[in-house]
Order: structure tokens, then C-alpha cells, then sequence
């Protein structure tokens, strides 16, 4: 009776001191995450605002890491990573210290000062294909809703104004407590840093628009082709001070006009972005109501079906239809082999080419004046992704078309040079005179206001300068359904009046509503046509098989031209080809094919619709796409590409004296003229062979002038370690710049790269268990510029990152280690070229020296990695250091000397052909090489029609 009480007091007592105990446990915890990694994550927090409904996503688990341990030997000090694109740990220390990251970039504060612990690696939610976040629900691989925000990215705002907040290790135990002290410090002071940028503005709504662990404070923000300025500090002032022709008929104070207005470059664009907000803000620009002129309740629902054998029973009238190609680049090889499978003399063509592609455009016009049904707009606009110009474009184009009295069209059907069509013109026709009267648009299936949120519908832009600005909110106008999906569409020729001439309350007002709309032709004419006299009308399909892989065409890839976050779809290969052979529903086209990633593809398709080539056609596997065209000018370059262009074309001189030249005779020898004429990538069965650069040369034997061509092959310079190690996962790796996330390649095809450029470093694995690696990049004269490591998940299947180097980088051959537990396993090797011109003119000794000298005292980053160098027997020869500083300093022929002797230890000129008739006898014509830009191309060629009306 006494016991009892006694003991539940002792339990009570023992229970109290477990409860302190492990009070005390977990403070100790949470004073040592604060300080190791929620630090740095503060730091990349700072821009972020998570406002306007949006979803965040869970925390990621915190991956498996390896232990990881330098080898015996010197003390390293070890550091990297941070900075813009892909967070890494860097590395600090030697054996048993403590690895401090160090995101050393160009005009910064010291690393220490901002981020003094350390950061994770780069794990599997910055790597290709990862979410962060399950999908909302499957994903359908055919979904046409062409560049809006997919189910599965539906916790992802769209704006893009903010830096993305950095998934911390999840700490269940943790979760719950109250934000330490220092945290709350670090994060005012890192806010305190955000609101000096006088180009940051978190809008409302705004959650994300830059990759993860974009440091805004430490690196200078910047578009992808802008000139990035070395060893510069932003000063940490308020807005710059803005110019205006007439001040702004208002006070303008939404943030996101405030941003627009600071990051606009000219006058007359923030004139403009003036003028709108204020316009908005005394409700003169927006129409508050719409009148609808649908007489259905609802949303009508037409079925149509789809009869394989259909075309047998072609109608007295069939229908003809006006296909406009909405085209930009530079693939026209691509777009004439798409043209030719269209083409039928029954049919119109109306082709609008972008303002900015004019290569292209003397292409097409040259194509066009061979056929009576093909012509090409007088006008011409940039339609940047997004835009407001696409939609101007399209109902320009219709009202062409409307008054072309000699062209009796019954279906407009917008397409580009990246579709292809996977049904016959006879199957197309048949069905659309079966079905005449439709019109036939993909919606996005989805409610309807979340779709306005995620389209940004309800958000106001501004076109001007090439870029959509954000400048605020709106609101959808009352009594009509808003509707949107896909921008390709095929629609009937009565609906297209009505958009075209009618002056109703809904089109005038949707016209005007749309002029400042993100991405309108993916919402205009459904919405048009919903609440129209036509609504009737509207099938739920526009024909089109769209490839979305939304894991990696998610990626934000537009943010330079839009403050929104966007999609879109991939390239169709090879083992996508059965998807074209389904018949559950009727659909005549595809899109994105794309000749530069894979040809194969489209050979694939344009077999089974045409049937094979005869025997013994050439020019079936490679493909070639024009770079450079001499009618651009030289402006049109940059100085890295055509320094290397000169030393390509001096190359094939080189070649054709050592290889063709007979002694005591100079047939064969020639001295190099003027800039190359034409610059060709050449790919052959889908990988890159190289540039072929046509050039003019003087024959030293006749005196005379002729014009070549010569193919440069770059050399092969991934490496696996010798003896291999055990590590097996890794299967390639690349060097590079204008890294595509979503087709995961390089789109600078060569790799071409000069001192003032970022290079990305690639990874390709293989399926494994979870590893860490570590990269090391090193310069020409064995200078530890970078090093990091890299969490490999599982599932991993490429990682990329971009050390924040500073520049210029030194001019040479650079090479790049990937170890294992310290153990090589590969490595790869690329160039810095230097430069013979700047600002196209011949390099002045003063800008050599700037820019071929390396960073100032060869400090890539603000930690230096020397006590690196013995335990990777490195040695750094001073012999080697002076002979790069002689070399710095160097300019005309000595400049090019060195240059070439650079380029050929990773280029090789394969071959020289002549265009014309040449003085050396054993030089062959390039019409009858095989590689030549001059050989047979039948595929892409366009010739006389057919007695069926066809060209293929």
C-alpha cells in the first residue's frame, strides 16, 4: 500500500529526467543542423516567396552518402561548388577537416562571410529527371496541351522571379522547433543583401523561376548570351534610375512593374511597360465584360470518328487546306524534307520565317518561287516562345489568306518546321471533308481556374524587347468560359472569318484581352470560339500527337525570354515510332522532331507513309545544318567561333599541301583569303561528325582564286583510367556550354569555347548503387581551378554542373578528373581557344593580355586547391607558367600559330573538296563527296511535282 505511491513518483521522476535528457539532445541537434545546413539553404532562400495559393513540395529524403576519405599524403585543401546551376558541396581541408563550401564567384562578397559551413552535394533532385514531388496523377504521353504547366508540375509556381528554395535533409525531429537564433540573423541579413539588387523583386505569387541553388547575392544575374564582366561587385544600391520619354501617368508601385522597369534595357520598352501598368491601373485596358453568343449550356462535346479505310470513299468535294508554317532557325534542310511529305498541288502554302532567322528566310523564299501554291509573308515578326507575336502572326496570316481571292482554302492548319505528318494527304483530306464543318482544338482538360492560375491568365505581360514581362495581376473578364490547351490547331474557313472580320463584343474585347497574355494562341481561339455563334463546332482534338516527357521538359528552359515558367515537349527517337501507328482516335501529325538530335526518327516515318528510297540513294543518314552563311556577316558571330572557323579552314590547307602536294610543284598549296563563306555541322547515323567550313584560298601555283571546303572531326578525348578502376557506373562525360536539360545534350555541337565563356561539365551513369564522386577541373598549367562532389542516386542518369569560375579562363587544353574514393576513374579534356579577334576585328596586344593571361593571380575561385596538386601528382612546372604568360601576350601570326597548334591536338581535318574547278589536279569535287555540303541530299531536295501532285 505504501510502495505504490513511491514508485510511480520514481517513475514520474525517471520519466521527467528522460524528457530533459532529450530536451537536451535534441537543442545540441538543432544548434548543429543551424550551423550546417540550414545556413546555407537561408542563403538560397533569400530572393524566394511562396505566396498566391501555391503548393510546396515535401522535403526530400536525405540520400545514402558514402564515407569518403582523401588518401594518405599532403594535406589537401579542398574546395568548390555553389554558385549559379546545380548546388555542390566543395570542398575544404585535408584529411579529418571539417569541408567548408566556398562559392567563390566573380564580384562577391568572401565565401566566408555569406556561407561559412557546409552545404550538401549535388544530389538527385538538381540531376535529369527527378521531381522533387510524386506526380499529381499518370501523366498521358500523347497530351496535347502544348506549353502550359502539365498535371504532374502542379505544385510548381510559374512566375519567374524568385530563387528556388533548396529542399533541406528532412528531420522529422526537427521539423517542429522553432527557427534557431543565428538562423533568423543569417536569414535577415541574406534578405537585407536580396533587397540591395535593384533586378530582384519576389512578385506575388512568385515561389521559383532560377534553378536550384542559384545564389543571387553571390553571382551577378544574367541572361544566357550576355557578357559576363570578371571580378565586378553590383552595387548594393536600390532600383537603377529608370528614363522616360513622358513620365508615367501614374505612381507606379506593383513589384512586378518595378522589376519589368529595371531589368527592360531600353527606353522605348520601359515607355511602354509605363504606359501599360498605368493604362491597367485606371482600368482602361482590360474589359471588365464580355457578351457570349454561344447558345449551349456548357461546354459542347463533339465525337468524331476515326475509319482507316475512309480515304476509299473520297467525297465529290474534297476539301483544300491552307497549311501556314510558322518557322525560325536555321535546319532548312529539316523543313524543306517536311514541306516535301506535305506538299500536294490541291493545297496552299503560306510560310512566315522569323524576323531574326534571316538565312532561313532566303532558304525558303529560294524554295518558294518554284511553286504557284506557295508563298511567303511580306511582313515578318520575332515570335519569341510565349509571346503575344505568335497570336498577331496567326490572325495576320488568316487575314492574308482571306484576301487571296485566288486561293479557295476551307481549312487553316498552323504547323513548323519541328512537326511531321504521320497519316497520307488522301487520309487527311478524306477525313476533313467528312468533317468540314468543325473546327478541331486540344484543351486542357482540366478545372478550369486552375488552369487560369497555372496559364497565367489572370496575370497581366507586356511584350517589348523580345521578352514577355510580367507586370501584375488581372482579372478574367464576367460572362464568358475561358478555355486553352494547345497553340496547333486546324480550324474551318467560316470560323476563321468570324475571328478575322467580326467587330462583336466578344472578338473585339478577347483581341484586346489576349494582346497582353502569356502564351495566347494556346487559349484565344478556344476561348473564341466556345462562347461564339460557332461554339457548336468545337472538337476536343487538334490531330497531333505531342511527345511530353515532363520530367524533363519542365525546366524553366524560357526564363530568359518570359517571367513565367514553362514546358515543352521532346523530340521524338526511334523506339517512340509505335505510337504513330495507333488508331483510337484520328490524328494526322506529330511534333517535336528535331533532325540535330535524332534523324533516324523521321526517315523511320517518312518510309512508312512514301515507302523506301531505290537503292543506293545517297545521302539517307547524314544530315547537315547551316551555322554561318557569308550574307550575315561576320557580326553574326561570335569571336570564339570565328577564331576557330579561321583555324578550321588553315587546317584544311595544312591538309590538302600534305596530302595532295607533289614535290617541286605548288598546284596543291594554298594561302588562306578573307573569312570562311559558309560554316555546316555535319552529323552522319545521328552523331556529330564534325564542321565543314567552305573558305576561299589563293592556288600559289596559278595565282588564282578557289573556293574549298574541308572537314574538321574533333578527336576523342574521354578517357577511362588506366588500369581501370572498380567503379562502373560512369559511361561518358562532356565539357561544354548550352546544356539542354530537356533533350540532354549540348547545343554548342563542337564545344567551341573561349576565355570569357562558362563551361558545364556532363556526366553520363549507368544503373547502380548510390556513390559519391568527386570532379576535378585543372587547367592548362596544372592549376586546381575547381573541385566538387557529386551524389550519384541510383536511378541517376546524367548530371551536369557549372563551377562558378572566375574569368577569363587561361587559353589552352583543360582537363577535367572524375575520382572515386580518390581513385581515377576517367577523365575528359576540352579547349579554351584563344582569340585572334575581338569584336571581329584582329586582336589588339592589350586585349590579349586581358584575356589570355588567366584570372587575376590564377585564381579561379576565392579557395586555393594547391596542396591538391602532389597528392594528384600534379606538378606545376614554372617553366610551363612562364611559357603561358609569353604565349598571353602574343598576337598576329604568332598568336595563330599557337592558336592551331591548340586546335589540332583535339580537331582533325579529315578531307578538302573543291566547289568549282581548281588547279590541283588530285583535289575532288565536293558534289561527289559523300561528307560534302555539296553531295546529294535527295530527301531534303524539291523538285518538279508529280503527276498525283505530290513531291515525295
Amino acid at each position: 500500500m505504501v510502495a505504490a505511491p513511491c514508485a510511480r513518483r520514481l517513475a514520474r521522476r525517471s520519466h521527467s529526467a528522460l524528457l530533459a535528457a532529450l530536451t537536451v539532445l535534441l537543442l545540441q541537434t538543432l544548434v548543429v543542423w543551424n550551423f550546417s545546413s540550414l545556413d546555407s539553404g537561408a542563403g538560397e532562400r533569400r530572393g524566394g516567396a511562396a505566396a498566391g495559393g501555391a503548393e510546396q513540395p515535401p522535403p526530400a529524403p536525405a540520400p545514402r552518402r558514402e564515407r569518403r576519405d582523401l588518401p594518405a599524403g599532403p594535406a589537401a585543401a579542398r574546395g568548390g561548388g555553389g554558385g549559379r546551376g546545380t548546388p555542390a558541396r566543395a570542398r575544404g581541408g585535408g584529411p579529418g577537416e571539417p569541408r567548408a563550401q566556398q562559392p567563390a564567384s566573380r564580384g562577391a562578397l568572401p565565401a566566408r562571410a555569406l556561407d561559412p559551413h557546409p552545404s550538401p552535394p549535388i544530389t538527385l533532385e538538381t540531376q535529369d529527371g527527378y521531381f522533387s514531388h510524386p506526380p499529381k496523377e499518370k501523366v498521358r504521353t500523347d497530351s496535347n496541351n502544348e506549353n502550359s504547366v502539365p498535371k504532374d508540375f502542379e505544385n510548381v509556381d510559374n512566375s519567374n522571379f524568385a530563387p528556388r528554395t533548396q529542399k533541406q535533409k528532412h528531420q522529422p525531429e526537427l521539423a517542429k522547433k522553432a527557427p534557431s537564433r543565428q538562423k533568423e540573423l543569417l536569414k535577415r541579413k541574406l534578405e537585407q543583401e536580396e533587397k540591395g539588387k535593384g533586378h530582384s523583386f519576389a512578385g506575388k505569387g512568385t515561389t521559383e523561376a532560377l534553378p536550384p541553388g542559384e545564389k543571387a547575392a553571390v553571382n551577378s544575374s544574367r541572361g544566357r548570351d550576355a557578357p559576363r564582366q570578371p571580378h565586378t561587385r553590383k552595387s548594393g544600391g536600390g532600383s537603377p534610375e529608370l528614363k522616360y520619354d513622358q513620365p508615367p501617368k501614374c505612381d507606379i508601385s506593383g513589384k512586378e512593374a518595378i522589376s519589368a522597369l529595371s531589368r527592360s534595357k531600353s527606353k522605348h520598352c520601359r515607355q511602354e511597360i509605363g504606359e501599360t501598368y498605368c493604362r491597367h491601373k485606371l482600368g482602361l485596358l482590360m474589359p471588365k465584360k464580355v457578351t457570349r453568343f454561344c447558345p449551349l449550356e456548357g461546354k459542347a462535346n463533339k465525337n468524331v470518328q476515326w475509319d482507316e479505310d475512309s480515304v476509299e470513299y473520297m467525297l465529290a468535294n474534297p476539301v483544300r487546306i491552307a497549311f501556314v508554317l510558322v518557322v525560325h532557325g536555321r535546319a532548312s534542310r529539316q523543313l524543306q524534307r517536311m514541306f516535301k511529305a506535305i506538299y500536294h498541288k490541291d493545297h496552299f502554302y503560306y510560310i512566315h520565317v522569323d524576323k531574326r532567322s534571316n538565312y532561313l528566310h532566303r532558304q525558303v523564299l529560294q524554295f518558294a518561287r518554284q511553286y504557284g501554291n506557295v508563298r511567303v509573308t511580306p511582313w515578318r515578326m520575332a515570335t519569341i516562345w510565349g509571346g503575344a507575336s505568335l497570336l498577331s502572326t496567326y490572325l495576320q496570316s488568316m487575314r492574308d489568306l482571306l484576301e487571296m481571292t485566288d486561293w479557295p482554302w476551307d481549312f487553316f492548319i498552323n504547323l513548323s518546321a519541328a512537326d511531321y505528318p504521320i497519316r497520307t494527304n488522301d487520309q487527311l483530306v478524306a477525313f476533313l471533308s467528312r468533317y468540314r464543318d468543325m473546327n478541331f482544338l486540344k484543351s486542357h482538360g482540366r478545372d478550369n481556374a486552375r488552369f487560369i492560375r497555372k496559364q497565367g491568365l489572370d496575370r497581366l505581360f507586356l511584350e517589348c524587347d523580345a521578352h514577355m514581362w510580367r507586370l501584375g495581376d488581372r482579372r478574367i473578364p464576367e460572362g464568358i468560359a475561358v478555355d486553352g490547351g494547345s497553340d496547333w490547331f486546324l480550324l474551318n474557313r467560316k470560323f476563321v472569318e468570324y475571328v478575322t472580320f467580326s467587330t462583336d463584343d466578344l472578338v473585339t474585347k478577347m483581341k484586346q484581352f489576349y494582346s497582353y497574355t502569356l502564351l495566347p494562341a494556346e487559349s484565344f481561339f478556344h476561348t473564341v470560339l466556345e462562347n461564339s455563334p460557332h461554339c457548336d463546332t468545337m472538337v476536343d482534338n487538334n490531330l497531333r500527337i505531342t511527345n511530353w516527357n515532363r520530367k524533363l521538359g519542365c525546366k524553366c528552359q524560357y526564363k530568359h525570354i518570359v517571367d513565367w515558367c514553362g514546358c515543352s515537349p521532346n523530340d521524338f527517337k526511334p523506339q517512340d515510332f509505335h505510337r504513330f501507328q495507333q488508331t483510337a482516335r484520328p490524328t494526322f501529325f506529330a511534333r517535336k522532331f528535331e533532325a540535330v538530335v535524332n534523324q533516324e526518327i523521321i526517315g523511320q516515318l517518312d518510309y512508312y507513309l512514301y515507302g523506301n528510297y531505290p537503292a543506293g540513294t545517297p545521302g539517307l543518314r547524314s544530315y547537315w545544318e547551316n551555322v554561318y552563311d557569308e550574307p550575315d556577316g561576320t557580326q553574326s558571330l561570335s569571336d570564339v567561333a570565328l577564331t576557330l572557323y579561321h583555324s578550321f579552314a588553315r587546317q584544311g590547307l595544312r591538309r590538302a599541301e600534305s596530302s595532295l602536294h607533289v614535290e617541286g610543284e605548288n598546284s596543291c598549296r594554298y594561302y588562306p583569303m578573307g573569312h570562311p563563306a559558309s560554316v555546316h555541322l555535319y552529323f552522319l547515323a545521328d552523331r556529330f561528325q564534325g564542321f565543314l567550313i567552305k573558305h576561299h584560298a589563293t592556288n600559289l601555283a596559278v595565282s588564282k582564286l578557289e573556293t574549298l571546303e574541308t572537314w574538321v572531326m574533333p578527336k576523342k578525348v574521354f578517357k577511362i583510367a588506366s588500369p581501370p578502376s572498380d567503379f562502373g557506373r560512369l559511361q561518358f562525360s562532356e565539357v561544354g556550354t548550352e546544356w539542354d536539360a530537356k533533350e540532354r545534350l549540348f547545343r554548342n555541337f563542337g564545344g567551341l569555347l573561349g576565355p570569357m565563356d562558362e563551361p558545364v561539365g556532363m556526366q553520363k551513369w549507368g544503373k547502380g548503387p548510390n556513390v559519391t564522386v568527386t570532379v576535378i577541373w585543372v587547367d592548362p598549367v596544372n592549376i586546381i581551378a575547381a573541385t566538387y562532389d557529386i551524389l550519384i542516386e541510383s536511378t541517376a542518369e546524367f548530371t551536369h554542373y557549372k563551377p562558378p569560375l572566375n574569368l577569363p579562363l587561361r587559353p589552352g587544353i583543360w582537363t577535367v578528373k572524375i575520382l572515386h574514393h580518390w581513385v581515377p576513374v576517367a577523365e575528359t579534356k576540352f579547349l579554351v581557344a584563344p582569340l585572334t579577334f575581338s569584336n571581329r576585328q584582329p586582336i589588339k596586344p592589350e586585349e590579349a593580355l586581358k584575356l589570355h593571361n588567366g584570372p587575376p593571380r590564377s585564381a579561379y575561385m576565392e579557395q586555393s586547391f594547391q596542396s591538391l596538386n602532389p597528392v594528384l601528382s600534379l606538378p606545376i612546372s614554372p617553366a610551363q607558367v612562364e611559357q603561358a604568360r609569353r604565349n598571353a601576350a602574343s598576337t598576329g601570326a604568332v598568336l595563330e600559330r599557337w592558336l592551331d597548334s591548340l586546335v589540332g591536338g583535339m580537331w582533325t581535318a579529315m578531307d578538302v573538296c573543291t566547289t568549282g574547278l581548281s588547279a590541283c589536279p588530285v583535289m575532288q569535287p565536293c558534289s561527289q563527296t559523300a561528307w560534302s555540303s555539296f553531295s546529294p541530299d535527295p530527301k531534303s531536295e524539291l523538285g518538279a511535282v508529280k503527276p498525283d501532285g505530290r513531291l515525295r
